[in-house]
C-alpha cells in the first residue's frame, strides 16, 4: 500500500514543483527537417489502435473523438500498473510539467517530463482528411530515458473510424547506477512496448464506457492539493463493444 501511495506524499508533490527548473535531457536534433534515426541509437515507435466509429464528417459533439480527447488530454488513458502521474490541474496543456511514476520489475522511479506541443488541426485533402487531437512531451533532467513521445486521437472523415496514434522516439539516459542500468536495460524497452498496447486498450475500453452510459472519468486531486492532479484514475470498464476497423 506504502508503493501505490508515493505520489500522495509532500515529496512527491515537492518533485513535480522542482520539474520547473529542469532542462530537457537532451539537444535538439539539427535541423527543422532531421528526424530520429536507429543509426542514432534511437528506437523509433509507432502504433495505431482502433477506438470507435462514428458517422462520417466532423467528429460528433459528446461522440467517441471528443471523449477520447478528453481522456487523453486528462492522462486517463495511461495504464496504471505501468505509469501513474501528477500534474498541475490549474495552468494550459502545454508547457504542463508531469511527474511520471514508471513501474517495472517491482521497482518505482520517477521521471520528470514536459508538454512541449498541442496538436489541433485536419490532416489531409479530400477522401483522405483526418481531425487530428493531440500532444506531445519530452523527456527532462533526471529521466531515465531521452526522447519525445506524441498521443494523437485521430478521425478519419470519409469513413468515420476514430483512432488512437502513439508515435516516438526514445534511448537510454546515461545511467550512473549500475544496478539501476542494468534493470532499465533488461525490462525498459519490453515494458514501454507493453505500455502502449495496453493504453491503447484502455483508451478503446473507456471510450465505450462512456458511449454506453458510465459516468465520465473527472480529474481526481491529491487530499491536501486542491490543484494537484494524479492520474489516472484507477478504473476501466472492459464491458463488450464493437470496433470500427475501416481504413
Amino acid at each position: 500500500m506504502l508503493r501505490e501511495r508515493r505520489l500522495h506524499r509532500p515529496k512527491a508533490v515537492a518533485a513535480l514543483r522542482e520539474l520547473a527548473d529542469r532542462q530537457v535531457n537532451y539537444e535538439p536534433l539539427p535541423g527543422s527537417r532531421s528526424r530520429p534515426t536507429r543509426e542514432a541509437c534511437w528506437s523509433l515507435d509507432s502504433l495505431r489502435h482502433p477506438i470507435a466509429c462514428e458517422p462520417s464528417g466532423d467528429p460528433e459533439q459528446g461522440g467517441a473523438w471528443e471523449i477520447a480527447c478528453r481522456l487523453v488530454r486528462d492522462y486517463q488513458f495511461a495504464d496504471p500498473a505501468i505509469l501513474r502521474s501528477i500534474y498541475s490541474g490549474d495552468g494550459a496543456l502545454l508547457g504542463r510539467d508531469m511527474l511520471l511514476e514508471g513501474r517495472f520489475a517491482g521497482l518505482r522511479f520517477d521521471m520528470g517530463v514536459r508538454v512541449t506541443s498541442v496538436i489541433d488541426e485536419t490532416r489531409g485533402c479530400g477522401g483522405s482528411e483526418s481531425r487530428v487531437w493531440g500532444w506531445s512531451y519530452q523527456t527532462l533532467e533526471g529521466h531515465l530515458e531521452q526522447g519525445e513521445l506524441t498521443y494523437e486521437v485521430v478521425k478519419r472523415l470519409r469513413t468515420g473510424a476514430v483512432e488512437f496514434c502513439i508515435t516516438g522516439y526514445s534511448r537510454r539516459a546515461p545511467l550512473t547506477n549500475p544496478l539501476i542500468h542494468a534493470g532499465f536495460a533488461a525490462f525498459g524497452r519490453p515494458t514501454q512496448q507493453r505500455f502502449y498496447r495496453a493504453s491503447a486498450r484502455r483508451l478503446q475500453h473507456l471510450t465505450h464506457a462512456e458511449l454506453e452510459g458510465a459516468a465520465p472519468l473527472t480529474p481526481k486531486t491529491l487530499p491536501g492539493y486542491d490543484s494537484i492532479v494524479i492520474a489516472p484514475n484507477l478504473w476501466a470498464n472492459t464491458s463488450s463493444y464493437r470496433v470500427c476497423h475501416g481504413q
